[in-house]
């Protein structure tokens, strides 16, 4: 795939960070963004699973209650 350049401007904060994360995965600041944004393009598959994990996990005592093999034994 033809590469395009993309000029994008942040603060020295932002840029710094992008650099030494980029360098902990052993990888350009280019590459390290360019995944960035591949990922967030396939965000949204992600968010709802995330979404329903968090969920689960907020609620997990009420579907033990109602639904977990402890409640079967009570009932």
């Amino acid at each position: 795939m033809a590469k395009r350049q993309l000029n994008v401007r942040v603060d020295e904060t932002t840029a710094e960070v992008a650099r030494h994360r980029a360098q902990q995965r052993g990888m350009s600041v280019n590459r390290y963004i360019e995944e960035l944004v591949q990922q967030d393009a396939g965000e949204v598959g992600r968010t709802f699973v995330e979404a329903a994990a968090d969920f689960m996990r907020q609620y997990e005592t009420v579907f033990a209650e109602e639904f977990g093999p402890e409640r079967g034994a009570h009932a």
